[in-house]
């Protein structure tokens, strides 16, 4: 592919956790920085190693913003080359085509689309709530107005929830180009406001939400001693069964999100337990970001010019593969303190 080839990134697709993760956030800042990037041994220590479709999905529509030249995108590929040209802004609508998720699909568009030259509409269609990613909810409840805090200017909305194994949900983003993001320190949550939470099903009886209501709210009284205002949602629309819940801890300076899903044979006492438990872990710890919202943020944090930095309540193999990612890319200097499974401390030098 040319004298490109001079520039080439190389990432290890095996490091770390080993999975999708590295892929997204190599292929998003490929495309922030026009790097071209190669990335190899993709999910090589998984069952099913290689792309799968949702992961093809994220190269073939970041080709297609950054009329990117691509080598090796099928899929059960250990190895992709991407060469992006421009980021273009508009209106895209990408269809994962199971129930793969589309949140994790949005975590290598949102990046370069927030520092394109317009606005820009995305459709997504495939999984809003399945398990091993962000739910909808978390995202337009806690990620977004974080980012919003670094400029990013992002709204959701979903039409139709996806649940495994049917899919078939389908979510709306709109993003405002930031131009440039702002650094932000998180050190602390300051007081605590409310505690408020989700309980919705699709063609499940109704006692399936009210008893993943009760169960947590009876729970955050007793051991925590605090409300939960906790909305009942009982027959959202989507293709096939399911259940969710999802709370929300709201503090003066950060939001922290908790979520579960149902499962055949899995009680609904159970789903909120899966909710409650961290909820509380959380509550008992001092830092600010919760473990998903920290590996979320990172990228967002190293593009900021600046010093940006948050502590978090758990470091995990999650956060630490992604910023062995980020550190290929430009100039960055990130410090850690803490260990895997520890609290802990990440800051970010961009200049």
């Amino acid at each position: 592919m040319g004298p490109e080839r001079e520039n080439l990134i190389e990432i290890d697709g095996s490091y770390g956790e080993g999975g999708g993760q590295i892929l997204r956030t190599a292929l998003a800042l490929s495309a922030v920085f026009r790097r071209p990037l190669r990335v190899y041994r993709i999910r090589a220590g998984r069952k099913n190693p290689g792309l799968q479709p949702q992961h093809l999905m994220a190269v073939e529509s970041l080709a297609r913003i950054t009329d990117a030249r691509t080598e090796g995108v099928t899929i059960g590929s250990e190895s992709i080359t991407f060469i992006p040209e421009k980021i273009h802004s508009g209106e895209y609508r990408f269809d994962v085509g199971t129930a793969g998720s589309v949140i994790l699909l949005l975590q290598a568009l949102l990046p370069p689309l927030c520092l394109a030259q317009g606005r820009s509409q995305l459709t997504l269609v495939g999984g809003t709530h399945v398990a091993w990613s962000p739910a909808y909810h978390y995202l337009s409840e806690v990620l977004f107005p974080t980012l919003h805090l670094m400029g990013v200017s992002a709204k959701a909305r979903i039409e139709k929830w996806g649940w495994y194994p049917r899919g078939g949900g389908v979510i709306r983003i709109e993003v405002t180009p930031s131009f440039e993001l702002k650094a932000v320190s998180l050190p602390d949550r300051g007081p605590l406001k409310k505690i408020r939470g989700l309980s919705a099903t699709s063609r499940l009886p109704r006692h399936v939400v009210e008893r993943q209501r009760d169960y947590a709210v009876r729970r955050i009284e007793k051991e925590l001693k605090l409300d939960a205002e906790i909305t009942l949602l009982p027959d959202v629309p989507a293709n096939g069964p399911g259940s969710f819940f999802f709370l929300v801890a709201q503090f003066e300076k950060v939001v922290a999100g908790f979520s579960s899903l149902g499962e055949r044979g899995k009680p609904a006492e159970e789903v909120a337990r899966e909710s409650v438990d961290p909820l509380k872990s959380y509550l008992e710890s001092k830092s600010c970001l919760d473990p998903h919202l920290a590996d979320q943020v990172t990228l967002f944090m190293a593009l900021a010019k600046g010093y940006s930095s948050f502590t978090t309540t758990r470091i995990t193999e999650h956060l630490l593969t992604n910023l062995w990612a980020i550190g290929h890319f430009s100039d960055f200097e990130i410090f850690r303190t803490g260990e895997k499974g520890e609290e802990g401390k990440v800051e970010f030098f961009n200049e």
